[in-house]
């Protein structure tokens, strides 16, 4: 496989993230610091460091803070209007040509998880955390009223995105990391053709992934256990930052070296 054909990385940071108040108002969601380092370049490290090397940002709000050298961009100048999957679909270029790794914006990550999904194959795939009750919890007061479901049959989706009534019916959570390959892409761009224009810009990932899944495409489930993290809110970036110094988070996402160093300056 020549270098042009191998996986590459794609990470939607289009979004401002109004949850997070004061703290996105001169800046993208993406640059904010957690340890010492803004999500951004903890995103990027780990997909580098799962050998996924050509990198491109989906970039919208503040666009032009933005900048990495060697990292691609691609910009969704529509970003106030629509949702994720509408900045999924800057990428297209790269998407119907070579398999892609996609990340939220949000979410800090190991790289095993990568190496994972790229391993497992398929045309379109997720990874989602088994042990997701213990982030829940420790976010929210009642984790029921943010998860959603996911039901994971023989190694592929069978439901995901719906409100859930009961956390054992919930076979983990969507991490906000997933793959395309070309051919995956293709399915993505036949549901999004056969909707109407609003519906297109305010589709949410996981309601993509439930419409390929009742469309018979293979959406392939790679479980993990831990070893993330997601920023929705100043008490996330609080909390992460409080465990952390006690060298007790079970969702560590740094590799070993990283979290024997501490955090890494800016």
């Amino acid at each position: 496989m020549s270098s042009d054909d191998a996986t590459r990385g794609i990470v939607l940071a289009a979004g401002r993230g109004r949850r997070l108040g004061a703290l996105t108002e001169r800046q993208p969601k993406c640059l904010l610091s957690l340890a010492g380092r803004a999500l951004l370049d903890w995103q990027l490290a780990a997909l580098r460091a799962a050998a996924v090397t050509r990198l491109a940002v989906v970039r919208g709000y503040r666009a032009r803070t933005i900048r990495r050298d060697g990292v691609h961009a691609f910009d969704n100048r529509h970003w106030a209007r629509g949702q994720m999957v509408a900045s999924l679909a800057c990428a297209r270029a790269w998407l119907a040509s070579v398999p892609c790794v996609v990340a939220y914006g949000d979410v800090v990550f190991h790289p095993d998880p990568v190496r994972r999904l790229v391993a497992a194959g398929g045309d379109v795939a997720i990874t989602y955390d088994v042990a997701w009750r213990a982030l829940w919890s420790a976010r929210f007061a009642r984790p029921e009223d943010d998860a959603e479901s996911l039901r994971v049959r023989e190694g592929r989706v069978v439901e995901i995105g719906r409100r859930v009534a009961a956390l054992d019916d919930v076979d983990g959570q969507f991490m906000g990391l997933l793959r395309f390959s070309p051919a995956g892409w293709a399915r993505v761009e036949d549901v999004l053709a056969s909707l109407e224009p609003h519906a297109r810009r305010t589709l949410e990932t996981t309601r993509l992934l439930q419409l390929l899944v009742e469309r018979g495409v293979r959406v392939g489930a790679v479980p993990v256990r831990g070893r993330w993290c997601e920023v929705d809110s100043a008490a996330d970036l609080e909390l992460y930052e409080r465990a952390l110094a006690r060298g007790s988070w079970v969702h560590d996402w740094r590799p070993r070296a990283a979290r024997e160093a501490g955090p890494e300056p800016r």
